[in-house]
């Protein structure tokens, strides 16, 4: 049995009062971490506080990373700088990095490597537009960036790496993908890493699905044999909406 992985997206919302008036409301409403991972990923002022008070049960991420340790890279953040923070994971290659920040496939590569050299989980997000999914392309979008971004990461690196099915289309717009095309699309991911690696790296790896993902319809997407956990954005900003969604992920290992 995978060990569910809920991890909440903060992106670019919460001041540091805000913050802090989260992490200590949920902080020990967490279910146990060695029956379920519940994570939040939040901005990068934020990290020093958020793992001061993160309590037993729940990890501290990133939402990026520069894959160089240091150099002349103004407004960019170092993996060494996030794991003397022990930080324990960071998402990588999410959509609005690929689509606004023009983020390649290329780039994504090089962030799992700088990321797992510094023992740090990567979250590897992928996922298609609308337009491709009507044109039966998702497969073929998500093979190419499964491919590109675990270039050269070994078989035992993937034990370190969860990935994100996040349909584009589904991110921050009330639309969700039904259970069955979510664990459709888990479900490739999950046989394209077979053909990548082997049976027992398929079988292990974690695989979530992201996209408007909320309170009414984790249990459902949970129930699904190849989604094993949720990358959540806009309902993980609420505390109590984020201990339900976590405490839910319980009852597929009860």
């Amino acid at each position: 049995m995978r060990k569910p992985i809920i991890a909440g997206n903060w992106k670019m919302f919460k001041t540091r009062d805000e913050a802090l008036y989260f992490i200590l409301k949920v902080s020990t409403m967490m279910p146990d971490i060695d029956k379920v991972d519940s994570v939040i990923l939040a901005q990068s002022p934020l990290m020093r506080d958020l793992v001061k008070r993160q309590g037993e049960n729940l990890r501290i991420g990133a939402q990026n990373l520069y894959y160089e340790d240091e150099g002349a890279f103004t407004g960019e953040v170092s993996g060494q700088l996030l794991a003397s923070y022990n930080v324990d994971y960071v998402v990588i290659g999410h959509s609005e990095r690929r689509n606004i920040f023009g983020e390649t496939d290329q780039e994504v590569n090089k962030k799992i490597k700088a990321a797992l050299k510094h023992n740090i989980l990567p979250i590897l997000c992928v996922g298609e537009h609308l337009e491709e999914r009507e044109n039966l392309q998702t497969n073929q979008v998500l093979s190419t960036q499964i491919t590109a971004a675990l270039d050269g990461i070994s078989k035992e690196q993937m034990a370190n790496i969860v990935i994100a099915y996040e349909p584009i289309w589904a991110i921050g717009t009330g639309k969700t993908a039904t259970s069955d095309m979510a664990d459709e699309s888990c479900g490739f991911i999950r046989d394209l890493v077979k053909t990548l690696y082997d049976d027992i790296v398929s079988d292990t790896i974690r695989i979530q699905y992201g996209g408007s993902v909320k309170p009414e319809n984790i249990d459902e997407l949970l129930s699904k044999p190849n989604i094993d956990g949720a990358l959540i954005g806009g309902a993980s900003l609420d505390p109590d909406k984020f201990i339900y969604m976590a405490n839910a992920a319980l009852k597929r290992v009860e």
